[in-house]
């Protein structure tokens, strides 16, 4: 007989939200050593606040918008965002978002394979 493996639940913990030097909040949802082919995070940016340009060199982001507004700059491209938009960022592009409402911009950012610091650069 088959056996389903058994499922995991990752809870969110708001209490671990750290600030970025990038100028936004980041709570990890799920980035394990284990599974490095995806991780997931909670972004939020504050009303007015942008985040630097960056680049992640080898991997492909997603951003999933949440709630509040912004927009988003992908390789000198600009355009406005909302709830539920979602963002393909190829690995290699330069990128920013910023938030353009009165409340938190907050959105996941979902990478394949899985953040690693070490494919960050500032631009």
């Amino acid at each position: 007989m088959n056996q389903r493996p058994a499922s995991t639940v990752t809870h969110f913990a708001p209490e671990q939200e750290r600030w970025t030097r990038e100028n936004c909040g980041i709570a990890e949802l799920f980035n394990e050593a284990h599974e490095r082919g995806c991780s997931i995070a909670r972004a939020r940016v504050r009303p007015g606040q942008s985040t630097e340009r960056h680049v992640l060199s080898g991997t492909t982001e997603w951003y999933v918008i949440v709630s509040g507004r912004g927009e988003v700059e992908v390789d000198g491209e600009a355009e406005a965002v909302g709830p539920f938009d979602v963002v393909h960022i190829p690995p290699g592009s330069v990128q920013r978002i910023t938030s353009a409402g009165a409340e938190d911009l907050v959105f996941l950012c979902v990478c394949t394979p899985a953040f690693a610091p070490e494919r960050y650069a500032a631009r």
